[in-house]
């Protein structure tokens, strides 16, 4: 027996992780939860030359909206006008650490595995090992200020500062009575904003105004703008986009992360899909992820019609796997807005059900993407939790072929097996990113060398 154990553990490269997905196909029933394999890259939000990401935590009316802007310039034209349910006070806004954004992009990121596939000639079981691999599946305001305001019809519900940041709680009448107090008090709204500002006004919204104390900004010697923080109670669940997008000059980028103890966050006024996932992709798509993944998208939104959330990633926060990064730390969890630690979880992960593990959490992350215009998302986005713990990645395979001596009747079925294999991932690659098949199939490196058995009329015409 002990010989028999060595000879198994001798095909396998060593790495923990696929010791792990050994243990899950032994042990889970699911074949969805055998994602496994060896992780080799991300692609995360330095794939974008602009990225807005937020942090939405929530439970019930409670929330913890976090936001990390990503302005380029000086800090002291930096404005940011956010419309709020409710008024804020000092102690309910915080200014949190990029850091916390960067975990959890990480840790949700779309990934990269590999599989080796073992020496056909060896044997085990009278099966071919290589059969049981899982499938991919101050401001202090003068008496002259204070008339202004009334005569535009602006309120100053609340003003304080926090960090490095000077913040304002407005309320207001009429739009344009809002937007000319904006300009004239240095805030620089986009022309245009008024018809925006207006329905956030109908709805009853306050406007939640911050720039930058660039004394204190100084004084701290930061390098870059760090996220604000806000905690409210509320029954909306949404996220204002349209005021963003007045002055854009291009498709908007925004990446969500949806932090709840039930399961998966969905929205509810436009159509969410899954990002193409657990697919097998050629092998020298590792050098080239963040371009794959790029094209990849752009390919995906279009064929969505462009007014689509994208699904890239939900999971128990507890677990990964594969792990891209480690999960996130209790105190981690914390500073990213989860306030629901202490209490116990109430809907257990049904996928673990019966079978104890020990990643287990009562936080669920949904990481939704989105590029976005004026004219596909005409409306804020709005949310909804769910209890629908379903684990998805967005999850692509490299099937590295053996590349060994082989001395057997099965070798010649293998080599035809895995060329087969290949080019069936070229064709996948080439309809997910649109790139020419021939000359993807020139980057293959076929198991028996470069192949020569390519039609010759595929050179002469790539596509």
């Amino acid at each position: 027996m002990d010989k028999a154990i060595r000879k198994i553990f001798a095909y396998l490269r060593p790495g923990v992780i696929l010791v792990a997905c050994l243990l899950s196909l032994l042990f889970f029933v699911r074949p969805a939860l055998a994602f496994c394999g060896f992780y080799v890259a991300q692609a995360d939000t330095s794939l974008y030359n602009h990225a807005s990401q937020v942090i939405i935590a929530k439970d019930g009316d409670q929330t913890v909206l976090t936001m990390a802007n990503d302005y380029q310039g000086k800090a002291q034209d930096f404005a940011l006008v956010v419309p709020v349910p409710v008024v804020l006070q000092e102690d309910q806004v915080n200014v949190g650490e990029r850091k916390i954004i960067e975990r959890l992009d990480n840790f949700s990121a779309p990934r990269l595995v590999e599989y080796f596939d073992n020496n056909p000639c060896e044997t085990y079981g009278g099966r071919q090992f290589m059969d049981a691999m899982p499938a991919a599946p101050s401001m202090t305001r003068g008496l002259q200020e204070k008339i202004s305001n009334e005569a535009l019809g602006v309120t100053i519900e609340n003003q304080f500062s926090v960090g490095e940041y000077d913040i304002l709680i407005l309320s207001a009448k009429e739009s344009n009575g809002l937007e000319t107090w904006l300009n004239q008090n240095n805030y620089r709204i986009p022309p245009g904003a008024t018809d925006v500002l207006g329905a956030y006004i109908k709805q009853g919204l306050k406007f939640f105004v911050a720039k930058v104390n660039l004394k204190e900004f100084d004084r701290q010697g930061f390098q870059a703008l760090r996220p604000l923080m806000m905690a409210y109670e509320s029954p909306r669940f949404m996220l204002p986009i349209r005021l963003g997008m007045v002055n854009a000059d291009g498709p908007q980028e925004l990446i969500v992360y949806l932090l709840s103890p039930q399961g998966a966050v969905e929205v509810t006024n436009y159509r969410t899909e899954k990002i193409p996932s657990n697919l097998d992709l050629p092998e020298f798509v590792q050098g080239e992820f963040g371009q794959f993944y790029g094209a990849m998208f752009d390919t995906a939104y279009k064929r969505s019609g462009k007014n689509v959330a994208f699904l890239e990633y939900a999971w128990d926060m507890g677990s990964c796997d594969p792990c891209s990064a480690d999960p996130l730390s209790p105190q981690e969890l914390e500073e990213a807005g989860v306030f629901w630690l202490d209490q116990p979880s109430a809907s257990p992960n049904p996928s673990f059900r019966g079978m104890p593990f020990p990643g287990n959490s009562n936080v669920f992350i949904t990481r939704l993407h989105l590029r976005y215009t004026p004219d596909k998302f005409p409306e804020d986005l709005r949310f909804q939790n769910t209890a629908n713990q379903e684990l998805f990645q967005g999850r692509y395979v490299l099937r590295r072929p053996y590349r060994g001596e082989m001395n057997c009747t099965a070798a010649n079925t293998y080599r035809q097996t895995v060329q087969k294999r290949q080019r069936e991932e070229a064709k996948t690659l080439a309809n997910l990113t649109g790139w020419p098949l021939g000359e993807i199939e020139d980057k293959i490196n076929y198991l028996e060398g470069p192949r020569d058995s390519i039609p010759w009329w595929r050179k002469l015409w790539p596509r």
